[in-house]
C-alpha cells in the first residue's frame, strides 16, 4: 500500500452514490490540482452519455473504454484528483495502474444511503434495489483491497492523502500505522519518554526498537544533538525512525531521518497541540543555529503522522495555549474561527488545512509560504531571546505585528482576546538583525505574509522598512 499522495495522483474509489464527484472537486481545490471526473471524461471522449454507452455498446465494451481512459488519465504528469466510476476498479489493469501511480481513497457508503442518492437517476446499474444491494456486496471486497485509505469527508480525504492519521488511541495503533517491518529507532525527550515511551514501544509489538533521548524543547535542535543521534543510530535503510514528542523533537528527528544513510523512512507522533496542528505535518525538518531559528534543515515527508488528541490531556495549560497560537494562525488563513472548536476538532481541521497546503506546495515555493503568517516576526523575537521565549507566545506577537501591517484591527483584537500575549523583553536591535536574516528575506529585506481579509492571504510582500520596524517594536516591552 502507498503511504501518501506526495507526487502521486489521488484517486477516489467507491460505489455509486458515495460522493466521489462532489468530494473530488473539493479535494482538487484544496490540493491545487486539476479534477477529472472519469464518467464525464468518458462522455467527452465518446460523445455519448454513460447510459447510451451501456445501451448501445454493452457493459463489456464500456469497461474496455473505461480501462483505457483510466490509464490515459493516470499516465505520468502533473498529479490530478480523479473520481473513478463505481466499477472501474473491477479491471485488473486499472488496479495495477492505481497501485503504480495513484493514492487511492475509498469513500465508503452503505447501500441504503447510496440507493437514496441515485434512485430514479439514469444510471444503468441503479434500476432495481435488490440488484443494487447485491452489486454493492459483490464489489465491496474489491474496494477494500484496492484502497490505500478510507475517508468520509474532504478533510478525511486530504488527511489520508498526506499520510496523516487523526484518531483517538492512535498511539496504541502505532504498530499498524508505521509502515514496513524493519527495525525502528524511537526518539523522544526524557519527559515524553517517561509518559508515553513504554506504551509506544508496546504498540510497536514485535518490531526491533532502539530508543534514543533528546533534550526537551529547542535545546534538541542543535548540531551536537544531531551528531549524537547520527553516531548512535543502528538502523539501516531497511529501518525507520519514530519521533515521539513536540515540534522540536519532530524537527530534529525528521532531519536525522532525512540525512541518516542519505534518508530513511520516518513517522511523526506529535504529543503537543503545536505538533498536532502544525509542526509535525508537511515534512519540514530543521535545527537552529545560534543566530537563526530553523536555519539548517531538509524537506523529508513523513511516511505517517499519527495525531492522537487523547495525548493532549497530559499537556500543561501553558503548553496548550502555545499550541492555540497556531490554531488561531490557521483559522485566520482558512477564514474560519477554528479556535472556537473543541480541541479534537481543532486538531483535525488544522491538520487537514496544513496537509492540503503542503501537498500543494511540498517545497515551500508558493502557497505554502502563507503558513509563515506571523512567523517572520516570531522567529526574530525567539532568536533575540536566545530561544527562551515560548514559541506560542512569539507566534501570537508575530500575528499581532502581521495583522497591524494588514490593517486588520478586528482580527488583531481577536488574537489579543484569545491568546493575550505579553510583549517580549528582548533587545530591539538584536531582534531587528535577526529578522533581516530570515530565510525568506531577499537581500536582507523581509518578505512577509499579510492578510487582505481572513481566508485571503498574500505572501512575499515587501513592506517599507520603517513600517516593519514599527510593527516589530510594538511587540517588545
Amino acid at each position: 500500500m502507498n503511504p501518501h499522495a506526495l507526487g502521486r495522483h489521488v484517486a477516489l474509489a467507491g460505489f455509486m452514490g458515495s460522493g466521489k464527484s462532489t468530494l473530488g472537486r473539493e479535494t482538487a481545490a484544496r490540493l491545487g490540482r486539476r479534477f477529472v471526473d472519469l464518467d464525464r471524461e468518458l462522455e467527452s471522449r465518446s460523445g455519448r452519455t454513460i447510459a447510451e454507452l451501456f445501451e448501445h455498446d454493452g457493459e463489456a465494451a464500456f469497461r474496455a473504454l473505461e480501462e483505457a481512459t483510466v490509464h490515459d488519465v493516470l499516465r505520468d504528469g502533473e498529479p490530478v484528483v480523479v473520481a473513478l466510476g463505481g466499477g472501474a476498479v473491477l479491471s485488473e489493469r486499472t488496479r495495477a495502474t492505481l497501485a503504480a501511480r495513484a493514492f487511492t481513497v475509498l469513500l465508503d457508503v452503505d447501500p441504503e444511503t447510496a440507493w437514496a442518492r441515485v434512485a430514479g437517476s439514469d444510471r444503468p446499474l441503479a434500476r432495481d434495489p435488490a440488484a443494487f444491494r447485491a452489486l454493492h456486496r459483490e464489489r465491496q471486497p474489491v474496494y477494500d483491497d484496492v484502497a490505500d485509505a478510507a475517508a468520509l469527508d474532504v478533510d478525511g480525504v486530504v488527511l489520508a492523502a498526506a499520510g496523516v492519521h487523526v484518531e483517538p488511541d492512535g498511539l496504541d495503533a502505532l504498530g499498524d500505522l508505521v509502515p514496513g517491518d524493519g527495525p525502528l529507532a524511537l526518539v523522544a525527550d526524557a519527559h515524553v519518554s517517561g509518559i508515553h515511551g513504554v506504551r509506544a514501544q508496546l504498540a510497536l509489538g514485535a518490531r526491533d526498537v532502539e530508543r534514543h533521548e533528546v533534550p526537551a524543547g529547542e535545546a534538541a535542535k542543535t548540531p551536537a544533538v544531531l551528531e549524537r543521534l547520527w553516531t548512535s543510530l543502528r538502523i539501516g535503510r531497511d529501518g525507520g525512525l519514530v519521533a515521539l514528542g513536540g515540534g522540536s523533537t519532530t524537527d530534529v528527528a525528521g532531519f536525522v531521518a532525512a540525512t541518516h544513510m542519505r534518508g530513511v523512512s520516518w513517522t511523526a507522533v506529535p504529543t503537543t497541540l503545536v505538533g498536532q496542528v502544525d509542526a509535525g505535518i508537511g515534512g519540514k525538518t530543521a535545527v537552529d543555529l545560534p543566530r537563526a531559528k530553523n536555519a539548517v534543515g531538509a524537506f523529508h515527508w513523513p511516511a505517517r503522522v499519527v495525531c492522537d488528541p487523547a495525548l493532549l490531556t497530559t499537556l500543561p495549560e501553558a503548553e496548550r495555549r502555545h499550541g492555540l497560537a497556531e490554531v488561531v494562525k490557521t483559522g485566520l488563513l482558512a477564514g474560519e474561527p477554528l479556535w472556537e472548536l473543541p480541541e479534537p476538532e481543532q486538531v483535525r481541521r488544522c491538520a487537514s488545512f496544513k496537509a492540503g497546503v503542503c501537498l500543494q506546495d511540498p517545497h515551500d515555493r508558493g502557497p505554502r509560504l502563507q503558513l509563515n503568517l506571523g512567523h517572520t516576526f516570531a522567529h526574530a523575537l525567539e532568536a533575540a531571546a536566545g530561544y527562551a521565549l515560548p514559541h506560542g507566545r512569539a507566534v501570537a506577537l508575530g500575528l499581532l505585528a502581521a495583522l497591524e501591517l494588514s490593517g486588520l484591527e478586528a482580527e488583531a483584537a481577536t488574537v489579543r482576546d484569545v491568546l493575550a500575549p505579553e510583549r517580549a523583553r528582548v533587545d530591539r536591535d538584536v531582534a531587528w538583525a535577526s529578522l533581516a536574516r530570515d530565510k525568506k528575506a531577499v537581500g536582507g529585506v523581509p518578505r512577509l505574509v499579510l492578510l487582505d481579509a481572513p481566508g485571503r492571504p498574500r505572501w512575499g510582500v515587501e513592506v517599507p522598512e520603517a513600517d516593519v520596524r514599527r510593527a516589530l517594536d510594538g511587540q517588545i516591552a
